[in-house]
């Protein structure tokens, strides 16, 4: 038997095994390489699988960043979504088609949260709650009763004032009391925890698995939309309690976090592996008004909207440079580009030509650049990729997803009935 020194003492062969175990993980990770010969050093057998089979298809992501000072929170998503969704119908041949019959999951942070949880809420039809058109015409036809108010752009008042009682009565006729549960698809919306210090992320799957993560969506959305003052709310049992403000300050961007939860997340998506299973789309907020343009020192808000800003890009950098060489095909991100949403007149107008724009985009190794498609070109690609795997899954035996459902659903969707046909009508919602 073999001293204790003997084998504390380093040895050659296991320092050179370590570092090609290390250089084989970190290949794969970049560049996703799934050659059997890399293996062989380590001691792998060749006919050992490397990889899942891409059978069961790609998860679909939906995310939807936080808006910043400076932008028109959501516009440029909500753009982006009804043309995404025009698309699709058209493609696909169905008038009725929603976004969230092309995605498995949603992610959404301040306004990019309530987008996601328009589009993915249950309606009481049993289909989601809003058409992508729908949910853009909520957020732009308000304009005209805020004029009075000498106040310009209706989602900084609705969304960034959550504490207000105009905007608690808004999600409140927008979602009367739904639930996380009662959504078509799983949801992930961020908000920040005053109350423990942490980042706190509302999903669908907790919220089915136990009444104390379950919370009703009208407050989910103020949470994540809260800037002037915290939101006190806690769970349908009572037993959690949170003192949330905007996901945005926490998690601008909750396209990692989308990721992460797919990835780790085997009941439901058995078969995402890795970002070769994936189709993310990730949506922008826009472009803010340009620092450093002001000899004057920035105020705290400026630092506060860089910080937000900087932590977004740098999100959409990591995770692209994460799908390495897969990112042509399983990741895409539509941001404003040289349009400055929050200076134009018309906003809707200004978030349409940024469809005709190209943006920057992260490249591995190579910092960022100008991307060779418009973002309306980017959509085109993205539709014909989600009805391809719409049509894949159609004739493949093997499920993609497997949605655990909410088993007692603990509210009746009817009381949204009203909502939906006031607010999406012609004329203004009274608050």
């Amino acid at each position: 038997m073999e001293s204790p020194a003997a084998w504390m003492e380093p040895s050659l062969d296991v320092d050179k095994l370590s570092y090609e175990i290390f250089s084989i993980l970190e290949n794969k990770f970049l560049f996703g390489y799934d050659d059997p010969k890399l293996f062989l050093a380590a001691g792998t057998p060749p006919e050992t699988p490397l990889k899942v089979s891409t059978a069961a298809g790609r998860v679909r992501i939906l995310s939807i960043d936080g808006g910043a000072a400076g932008t028109s929170d959501g516009l440029l998503a909500g753009v982006a979504l009804s043309r995404l969704e025009a698309s699709l119908r058209k493609l696909s041949g169905d008038p009725a088609a929603r976004i969230a019959d092309f995605f498995d999951l949603a992610a959404g942070s301040g306004a990019g949260g309530v987008l996601a949880a328009m589009l993915f809420t249950r309606g009481p039809d049993g289909r989601p709650l809003f058409s992508a058109d729908d949910a853009l015409r909520l957020l732009t036809k308000n304009h005209s009763c805020l004029a009075a108010s000498g106040e310009k752009g209706l989602l900084r008042k609705i969304f960034r004032r959550s504490g207000g009682s105009s905007c608690r009565t808004f999600f409140r006729r927008v979602f009367g009391d739904t639930t996380l549960r009662d959504t078509v698809k799983p949801v992930l919306i961020p908000c920040y925890d005053l109350a423990s210090g942490a980042p706190f992320v509302f999903s669908r799957v907790d919220a089915v698995e136990t009444d104390g993560y379950d919370f009703l969506m009208r407050e989910v959305c103020a949470a994540t939309c809260a800037a002037a003052a915290a939101v006190e709310m806690r769970s349908m049992d009572g037993r959690t309690r949170l003192r949330a403000v905007g996901g945005g300050l926490a998690m601008r961007n909750p396209t990692a976090a989308a990721v992460t939860h797919v990835l780790n997340n085997k009941q439901e998506f058995p078969f995402a592996a890795g970002v070769e299973d994936l189709l993310v789309v990730s949506l922008g907020p826009g472009e803010a008004e340009i620092a450093g343009k002001s000899p004057a020192p920035p105020s705290a808000a400026e630092f506060v909207r860089i910080a937000g800003m900087g932590q977004a890009d740098m999100v959409d950098q990591a995770v692209a440079m994460a799908f390495g060489k897969s990112m042509a095909t399983n990741y895409v991100r539509i941001q404003g580009h040289g349009v400055s949403l929050g200076k134009a007149v018309d906003e809707v107008e200004a978030a349409e030509r940024t469809m005709a724009e190209r943006n920057v985009e992260s490249v591995l190794f190579r910092g960022r650049k100008l991307t060779e498609r418009t973002n309306g070109e980017k959509l085109e690609w993205v539709t014909e990729e989600l009805i391809k795997e719409r049509d894949r899954r159609r004739s493949s035996s093997v499920p993609t997803v497997l949605i655990k459902p909410a088993i007692t659903p603990r509210t009746s969707c009817s009381t949204i009935t009203t909502s939906v046909s006031s607010i999406t009508s012609s004329g203004s919602p009274r608050f």
